[in-house]
C-alpha cells in the first residue's frame, strides 16, 4: 500500500523517537561504565593514601610494587608488608574515602598470621550516623602475609544513584514513546472511522437524491393538473409534498457540501463587501419563509465593508438567522448589532429563543452535534449549520463565540479584523 504523507510523518516520527531512545540507553550504559571506572580510580587512590599513612613513623619503606589489587568489581586487597593496628586502619579508611567523596558503605578485614585467617572484620556505614553490626567474611589470600581487604557491597546501587538524571531521562523518553504510539493509534482509529463516516454520508446522500429528484419532478407535474387544482385538499397535500421534498433536498445539499469541504479545502473568493445590503437581502429571504419574524439591524456606522467571500458570508448569516428562528417557541425577535471595536468589526446576533445550556455551549460548533432538548427533537436537521458557520469563520480568520442571554435566548458574536 502506498504510504500517504500522514503515514510517512508517523513512521519518521516513530523512527526518530526510537533512535533517540536507543542513543539515550547507549549513553546511559556508557555513563555507567565511566562512573564505574571513576569509582575504581578513587577507591584505588584512597587505598594508596591509607598505605602511605600506615607506613608513616615506621622503619619500613613503601613497597615498590603497587600494593592495591582489584580482585573483582567491588573487592580490593591491599598488601602492606607491615603490622598495623585495626583501629588506625579503620580511621584512615574512613577519612580517605570521605576525602575522595566515596560515601557508600564498605566492609574490611585483616589477615592474622597466628590463626592463618581473616579476622577483625567490620562493616562501616558512611551514610548512617549509627553503625549497624554486620557479619563479615573474606576469603584468605595465599601470597600475602600482612594485608587487608575491602569490599563495597552496595557499589552498584551507589553508582546507579549517581546516574539518577540519566535514568529519569530514559524513563521520560520511554513514556513519551508510549504516549506517541498510543496517540498515533488513536489518530489512525479516528481517521478510519472518519473515512467510514464520510463514505457512508456520500453514498447515503447520493442514493437519496435520485428518488427525491423523481418525487419533485412528479409533484411539480402533478400540481399543474386540473383535477388537482380543482380539489383544494389534493392541492394542499401536493404542496406539502413539494415543500417537504425541497426541504429534504436542502438538507442533502448541505450534507454533501460539508462532506466535500472535508475532502478538499474550500476555496474562498474574497472581495470587498458592503455588509448592510447583504444582511438586508438575507433578512428579506428569511421573512418570505417566516413572515412573522422581526429582525432589526442596529448600528451607528454609515459604511460597513469587509473582505470576504460573498457566497459563504451570505450562507453564514442565513444559517445564524435560520437557527435563531427554528429554536424559538414564541414570535422570533432577532437583533443584529454592528459596532467597531478597535481594529475589529463586531456583529452580534441576539435572539429570544430557547437558549443553550452552558454545559452544551462548548459543543455547538461540532459536526453533527445537536443540543438535546424537546425543541431539537421537533426541528429537523443534522447539526451541520453551526459547524459550517465555524468552518467559514476559521477560513476567513474570524472569531465566533456564543453565550446565553440573561433573560432568554442566546447571542452569537462575530469578530472580523479590518485592515
Amino acid at each position: 500500500m502506498k504510504l500517504t504523507k500522514l503515514n510517512s510523518s508517523i513512521l519518521i516520527g516513530l523512527i526518530a523517537i526510537i533512535g533517540i531512545l536507543i542513543a539515550q540507553l547507549l549513553w546511559t550504559k556508557e555513563a555507567f561504565t565511566i562512573e564505574e571506572k571513576k569509582f575504581s580510580q578513587r577507591a584505588h587512590i584512597a587505598l594508596l593514601e591509607v598505605v602511605k599513612k600506615l607506613y608513616l613513623g615506621t622503619n619500613h619503606e613503601l613497597p615498590g610494587k603497587n600494593p592495591v589489587s582489584k580482585i573483582s568489581n567491588d573487592y580490593y586487597i591491599v598488601n602492606v608488608d607491615n603490622d598495623f593496628e585495626p583501629e588506625i586502619l579503620e580511621f584512615y579508611l574512613i577519612s580517605e574515602f570521605r576525602k575522595m567523596n566515596i560515601t557508600t558503605d564498605f566492609e574490611y578485614a585483616m589477615y592474622n598470621c597466628q590463626s592463618d585467617e581473616m579476622v577483625y572484620g567490620n562493616y562501616i556505614s558512611l551514610s548512617e550516623k549509627k553503625q549497624t553490626k554486620h557479619s563479615v567474611h573474606f576469603p584468605k589470600h595465599k601470597n600475602f602475609v600482612y594485608y587487608f581487604a575491602i569490599r563495597f557491597p552496595n557499589e552498584t546501587t551507589y553508582l546507579f544513584s549517581s546516574l539518577r538524571f540519566w535514568f529519569v531521562l530514559s524513563i521520560a523518553l520511554i513514556i513519551i514513546l508510549l504516549v506517541y504510539v498510543y496517540s498515533i493509534f488513536t489518530l489512525l482509529q479516528q481517521k478510519k472511522y472518519s473515512d467510514l463516516q464520510r463514505d457512508f454520508i456520500n453514498n447515503m446522500t447520493h442514493e437519496f437524491k435520485t428518488p427525491l429528484s423523481s418525487i419533485l419532478i412528479a409533484s411539480n407535474y402533478l400540481i399543474k393538473q386540473n383535477p388537482i387544482l380543482q380539489d383544494e385538499k389534493l392541492e394542499k397535500y401536493t404542496h406539502i409534498i413539494i415543500d417537504q421534498s425541497n426541504k429534504l433536498n436542502q438538507h442533502i445539499e448541505k450534507i454533501l457540501a460539508v462532506a466535500k469541504s472535508d475532502n478538499a479545502p474550500l476555496v474562498l473568493n474574497k472581495i470587498q463587501l458592503n455588509v448592510l445590503p447583504i444582511l438586508e437581502s438575507v433578512i428579506e429571504n428569511i421573512k418570505l419563509k417566516h413572515p412573522e419574524t422581526q429582525i432589526e439591524i442596529k448600528t451607528d456606522l454609515a459604511s460597513i465593508t469587509i473582505e470576504a467571500d460573498e457566497f459563504h458570508f451570505t450562507n453564514l448569516v442565513y444559517n445564524l438567522l435560520d437557527n435563531a428562528i427554528k429554536y424559538c417557541e414564541n414570535k422570533p425577535e432577532i437583533s443584529i448589532a454592528i459596532a467597531k471595536i478597535g481594529k475589529h468589526l463586531q456583529l452580534n446576533f441576539t435572539d429570544n429563543g430557547i437558549g443553550i445550556s452552558p454545559k452544551n455551549i462548548p459543543f455547538v460548533f461540532d459536526k453533527f452535534y445537536r443540543v438535546p432538548s424537546q425543541k431539537s427533537n421537533e426541528v429537523t436537521g443534522f447539526g451541520l449549520g453551526l459547524y459550517y458557520v465555524k468552518k467559514i469563520c476559521d477560513l476567513h480568520h474570524w472569531k465566533i463565540t456564543v453565550k446565553c442571554n440573561l433573560e432568554k435566548g442566546c447571542a452569537f458574536s462575530l469578530l472580523i479584523p479590518q485592515n
